[in-house]
């Protein structure tokens, strides 16, 4: 493999293909921490042109492939284990072609998220999927995993705001789907399909990606409870009585980690058992006036104890730190995430039975709960023991999968709602997927990637 290194460097440039060991491991894996990286070495090129090529080469020599963006996952979807060449794209930074009419702009798969909220803003514009990890992870990643966050409630996914994209097949051709059109009714649509394929059917070098407008005074309500049937309670209510941008839910003990880890004071006098998080509009006197008698009638209702509601977009960032603060706070333990979804009115009884599973036959084990609930979206994190060795931990949540997903297929729930399916959770993936679905997404791989180079291993066992 180390001999094949100086013909990529033809490609790209010497200096874009990295071989010394820190930059193998730097780039060779992902957030998760759960596995032991090891690439054969990185390439880094600087173009579609160049990924072609690069393509075309590894087909020529049969080499597995691992695509790299900002490598924010949390599912071993990003990591080389097996000495395959890893295919950074973060040099495919650049924005272009903003359409101020369509409201789009092209970027590259290497555009960091918080680049393009940033530039939509700048263009008196918005692009509302985000999350903890937008100052870091990459619009190619985004769209392989159809990253969600916490907007989706209002904006939807990131599914939902690609117009076009540019990718390269495992044999290095280059293709051009949807070019920006907003309706194009002519078969199938390939674009939605590479929109969550995690790097196994091409490589995404480019996209155009849509913005809209920006929402008027975001305003966050912070409330503590008690119940965890009130979280529901709590999202029917306020649901119909305003527009929510976001509605986020986490446990006391999620809390206490975020508090020690950024040392910052916590937000009530007394804490509560599970916080609920909520952004809207706050735009007119009317839209705050119902809030507030929203948050009234919740009270008399006794579905919270306590609340807080900003009054200036600094207090609504902080008010965000401690929802947005969580997963960082609990990286270094490292936790086994589970990455799940039910419907929305489901989630009180879906959490509760999972939780008191986990509690009944681990009771070693730290659960740490939080999620998107307006869309039903939950994380369970749970956090390995300090005494206990990475691979016995792995080894006993591995244990505990099925059964956690055997309560999630009651519940016609998702194994993984948005982080993707990578090495973490390829064997379970029966659980929501029917075998014939499974058998058509295996014939769709083989028609795209008939040597199996292209991410190999992730998605399917």
């Amino acid at each position: 493999m180390s001999d094949l290194a100086p013909l990529f460097s033809e490609i790209v440039g010497n200096q874009y293909v990295l071989t010394e060991q820190a930059d193998k491991l730097n780039y060779g894996q992902d957030w998760s921490r759960l596995y032991q990286p090891d690439p054969a070495f990185v390439v880094r090129p600087g173009s579609t042109q160049e990924v072609a090529e690069v393509l075309k080469l590894a087909n020529q020599h049969n080499l597995a492939v691992v695509p790299s963006g900002g490598r924010t996952g949390l599912s071993g979807g990003a990591v080389a284990t097996n000495g395959e060449v890893v295919l950074s794209l973060d040099r495919l930074n650049q924005i272009s072609e903003f359409n101020p009419t369509d409201r789009t702009v092209k970027c590259g798969a290497g555009v960091i998220t918080q680049q393009l909220q940033e530039f939509a803003l700048d263009k008196g514009l918005y692009y509302p999927v985000d999350f903890a990890s937008s100052g870091s992870s990459q619009i190619g990643g985004n769209i392989a995993t159809n990253a969600g966050g916490i907007k989706v409630l209002k904006y939807g996914l990131t599914r939902d705001w690609v117009v076009g994209l540019t990718a390269v097949t495992a044999e290095g051709e280059i293709l051009h789907l949807n070019n920006g059109l907003v309706k194009n009714a002519t078969g199938y649509d390939l674009r939605h399909l590479m929109i969550g394929s995690e790097g196994t059917l091409a490589v995404i070098t480019e996209a155009e990606m849509a913005m809209t407008k920006p929402p008027k005074d975001p305003t966050v309500m912070l409330l503590a409870l008690e119940e965890l049937d009130d979280v529901s309670n709590l999202l029917v209510h306020f649901q119909s009585q305003m527009t929510l941008l976001a509605f986020e839910f986490f446990s006391q003990q999620a809390l206490e980690k975020v508090l020690s880890h950024r040392d910052i004071k916590p937000p009530f006098a007394d804490s509560a058992n599970f916080y609920v998080l909520m952004e809207f509009e706050a735009d007119s006197e009317q839209a705050m006036d119902s809030a507030l008698s929203a948050f009234e009638s919740a009270a008399e209702n006794g579905w919270l104890v306590d609340g807080i509601i900003s009054q200036s977009q600094q207090q609504a960032e902080e008010l965000w730190v401690y929802r947005e603060g969580i997963s960082e706070s609990i990286s270094h333990y490292p936790p086994y995430k589970n990455d799940i979804a039910v419907k929305p009115s489901l989630v009180g009884e879906f959490l509760t039975k999972v939780d008191q599973f986990v509690s009944n036959n681990y009771p070693e084990f730290e659960n740490i709960w939080f999620g998107h609930i307006g869309d039903g979206n939950l994380h369970l994190n749970i956090l390995k023991p300090a005494a206990m060795e990475l691979e016995l931990f792995k080894q006993q949540c591995a244990e505990a999968n099925p059964q956690i997903f055997d309560i999630l297929k009651e519940f016609d729930g998702s194994i993984s709602a948005e982080h993707g399916v990578g090495l973490l959770k390829k064997d379970y993936l029966e659980y929501s997927r029917s075998p014939l679905e499974i058998k058509m997404m295996k014939s769709i791989k083989s028609l795209f990637d008939p040597k199996n180079l292209l991410n190999p291993g992730k998605l399917f066992k």
